[in-house]
């Protein structure tokens, strides 16, 4: 799933997502959300989550089981 609408999100979800430091190389971080960031509805480049590990980046798709 996309990682661009918030509703598509919720805490307990696995992801993937795009620290800051890796914005340029793409590089992808598992993780599962503890917290959303994002406060509207949508956002283009991902919604902003923290993982529970504490990493903070933006949704590049959604692990649904």
């Amino acid at each position: 799933m996309d990682g661009r609408k918030r509703s598509a999100i919720n805490p307990g979800d696995s992801v993937d997502i795009v620290l800051k430091k890796d914005q340029r190389s793409g590089n992808l971080t598992k993780g599962v959300v503890r917290d959303i960031l994002t406060n509207s509805s949508e956002h283009p480049h991902g919604i902003k989550v923290r993982l529970e590990d504490g990493q903070v980046g933006r949704v590049k798709s959604v692990h649904k089981d």
